[in-house]
């Protein structure tokens, strides 16, 4: 394919192609450039998603669910029955995997899966299996065999540092769940979270409806902008890139527009949240969800976005007054800088300074030399690979999907990626890494080998063109592909700790630390090449390309920072007052541009149900990234030995060690928060 591709181009250039340097690209190069063409295969048996043969159909969920549940019973027994030692732990990871391997496959499909069938067969299982686990985390007797190991000091001796704190971790799902509670609050406890799994689907779904108003309430001129129903016109987002700032606001307006449903579902999942917090021993739900992570508690949260809040006014101060300036240019009326003007100005300024324009950038950036890169600083730095293998029949769920077989050059295969990049209807329009099996060391000594789903929407190649992405696609391929590296090098004993089940607030170091690689020239050199004509990028742009990063950055911080402290404020302590004076407190605390009257942000704040409490992750993370990256790669992002270090420190362990231990052996000293703040302030000042 790769060759018919190259003779259509130089047909179509006639003799002047012939003096260009067209880039050669390897086999995983290729298998990402080209288009995908897989004809039906009648001749050979359908193998079931992902290589699982039950998975053929849809009603295979169903056996696969079985079959789980069947084993389950086998190993809850098991576990209630085994003398208190390591073999307990064993029996209780191996419960986690036969479920998980169900659960969490079935919890890619039912988002990814083109075939309705197959996602709400997919969607069923989700919620049987949830319902078990909930179960299971109150099974009194389960969790007795659990605490008779953890009391005995004996048994407890012989356990390993990994078994022992896999034990530990085992524990802390049951006593969140209010294991330790009476009958009747333990069924309480089940009942709040079965209510909890309610109530996050409403405000998801609700939180990506659309907003409506009558056709004549916009004026003439703005209708077009939006999608017109009868006589009523839908505004389904912020419209944050549109260049009239009228249509900024009145998309700001209408879509923020308070749903009273909406709010009243909000206030009923925190204070849910809260009362089964309450329930289990802690003083809020953010004191439940920080236990075991970088941070720990909400005070150190609050510390941290404190100081950086103060470290940070004098330059989000100048960010909003060159935003201001620019919109004075481009002729506003209103000389105030308004929430709306935020993302387009902090976008516009950083165009004009410093002269970036994607279409200029995606033609050195073809997604087959992004991945030859990315394999060549894994080799390099890991003595990783990747080599494109041919799924088999019924496998992926798309035809355009491509699997890697992930190769270490002295210890063989780690495990598969499934590679879903491409854009196409009903998909969603997110960027994340799925986890279908974790790593673990079986009973005979085989290691079970780690897969997982990288979901990308890059634009498909085509006959003529490969998918050439934007310097942000670029950026977030190698942060997820972070993730999957994660994933493949934690080489735990047990699957409740693989790869990135860990704490939250670390497990997004891995994938940010990725990011400074993808910024870095040295790097980027090595793969960006013209797609036609072989040109490496030239320095300049990447330079021009980086340094546009800092431009506005500072308040672009200050605005996670304000969703951090909102996060953290919603699942403290409860306050008399709506969610919506609570914002109105927050934004000017924390962020410095005005409220909007009769606007509820929160309501589009979909976060709040997978990260409640823990928003500020991504805040950390970067802050531990940075550290890591100025400390042990910026002199030489190349450096075996130093990548040695990280994996043996960092990713080895995935959760099976505490975080901060992990960034203590990593850097060699435990960052104070004064520590993480300053990262982040180097990185706005760094040249």
């Amino acid at each position: 394919m790769l060759a018919r591709f190259r003779l259509y181009k130089l047909l179509q250039a006639s003799k002047l192609l012939i003096f260009r340097r067209v880039p050669t690209v390897s086999s995983v190069g290729a298998a990402f450039n080209a288009q995908q063409h897989r004809p039906q295969d009648h001749l050979h048996k359908h193998a079931g998603l992902f290589a699982v043969p039950e998975l053929s159909g849809p009603a295979g969920f169903q056996v696969a669910q079985r079959d789980a549940l069947w084993e389950m019973e086998f190993l809850v027994k098991r576990a209630c029955t085994q003398p208190p030692g390591v073999a307990t732990v064993e029996a209780f990871d191996q419960l986690s995997d036969s479920l998980c391997r169900v659960a969490d496959l079935a919890d890619f499909i039912k988002v990814a899966h083109p075939d309705p069938a197959y996602r709400k067969a997919a969607e069923r299982t989700c919620v049987d299996l949830g319902t078990v686990v909930e179960k299971l985390n109150t099974n009194v007797e389960l969790c007795q065999s659990l605490k008779t190991l953890l009391a005995d000091e004996e048994a407890l001796a012989k356990l390993d540092p990994d078994s022992r704190r896999v034990a530990e971790l085992f524990m802390f799902d049951f006593e969140i769940s209010g294991i330790h509670l009476d009958e009747a609050k333990r069924r309480k406890a089940v009942s709040l979270n079965v209510k909890l799994l309610d109530l996050s689907h409403a405000f998801l779904h609700g939180s990506h409806l659309p907003n409506t108003l009558e056709k004549r309430a916009l004026p003439e001129r703005l209708r077009h902008c939006f999608s017109v129903d009868g006589s009523r016109i839908q505004i389904g987002g912020l419209h944050a890139d549109a260049p009239d700032e009228l249509v900024r606001e009145a998309a700001y307006r209408v879509f923020l527009h308070p749903n009273t449903e909406l709010l009243l579902c909000l206030d009923e999942l925190l204070a849910c949240r809260h009362e089964l917090a309450k329930l289990v021993g802690y003083e809020s739900f953010a004191h439940r969800a920080l236990k075991g992570t970088m941070a720990r508690t909400p005070e150190t949260v609050m510390q941290f976005l404190q100081l950086l809040t103060e470290k940070l006014s004098g330059r989000t101060a100048q960010d909003f007054s060159v935003m201001k300036a620019l919109k004075k240019r481009l002729g506003s009326t209103n000389p105030d800088l308004m929430p709306w003007d935020h993302p387009y100005l902090s976008r516009a300024v950083r165009a004009e300074t410093c002269n970036i324009e994607a279409i200029h950038y995606s033609p050195y950036f073809s997604l087959g030399a992004c991945m030859e890169g990315l394999n060549t600083l894994f080799s390099q730095l890991l003595g990783v690979s990747f080599q494109a293998e041919e799924p088999k029949t019924g496998e992926v769920w798309s035809d355009d999907v491509r699997k890697l077989a992930v190769v270490h050059e002295s210890e063989g295969l780690l495990g598969y990626i499934y590679c879903d990049f491409f854009h196409r209807p009903d998909k969603p329009h997110q960027d994340c890494h799925f986890t279908i099996r974790g790593g673990r060391l079986k009973a005979d000594g085989q290691y079970q080998l780690p897969v997982v789903v990288l979901m990308l929407s890059l634009p498909p190649p085509t006959s003529r063109t490969p998918s050439l992405l934007t310097p942000g696609m670029m950026e977030n391929l190698f942060h997820e592909m972070g993730h999957a590296m994660h994933s493949m090098l934690g080489r735990t004993r047990y699957q409740h700790v693989t790869g990135t089940r860990c704490a939250t607030d670390f497990a997004e170091v891995p994938s940010i630390l990725m990011e400074f690689f993808a910024s870095d020239y040295r790097v980027v050199s090595q793969f960006a090449r013209h797609y036609e004509t072989g040109e490496p990028l030239p320095e300049s742009m990447a330079t021009r390309l980086c340094e546009s990063k800092r431009i506005c950055g500072a308040a672009d911080t200050q605005l996670q920072v304000f969703y951090a402290a909102l996060d953290q404020m919603y699942h403290g302590k409860p306050q008399n007052r709506t969610t919506t004076d609570i914002l109105q407190d927050i934004q000017e605390q924390f962020y410095g541009l005005p409220y909007i009257p009769n606007t509820a942000w929160q309501l589009r704040f979909s976060h709040l149900v997978g990260y409640g409490a823990k928003y500020y992750s991504y805040l950390m993370s970067r802050a531990v990234a940075s550290m890591v990256w100025r400390q042990c790669f910026l002199k030489d992002p190349f450096n075996r030995a130093m990548g040695e270090h990280y994996r043996r420190e960092m990713l080895a362990h995935g959760g099976g060690k505490e975080p901060m231990l992990m960034v203590k052996g990593m850097l060699q000293k435990t960052p104070t928060t004064e520590d993480l703040v300053e990262a982040l302030v180097l990185d706005l000042d760094a040249s």
